[in-house]
């Protein structure tokens, strides 16, 4: 094969995975669709404790378990 043709073969394949990778993202399933009531409930407590400046960050909770 000459190098031309290599090219021509190599942006044909790249082409083909571009068309497959944007069906993939477009069948992708929303992670957030798979949460629980319950566990949506513990995000959004989350955020607002998070807002409110309530979080502990963990490296105080590393130095209480020492």
């Amino acid at each position: 094969m000459t190098g031309e043709k290599i090219d021509k073969k190599l942006f044909e394949e790249l082409n083909f995975i571009k068309k497959q990778l944007a069906e993939i993202k477009e069948h992708m399933v929303d992670i957030d669709v798979l949460l629980t009531a319950e566990e949506k409930e513990l995000v959004f407590r989350s955020f607002e404790n998070e807002a409110r400046g309530k979080l502990v960050p963990l490296k105080r909770i590393e130095k209480m378990k020492t």
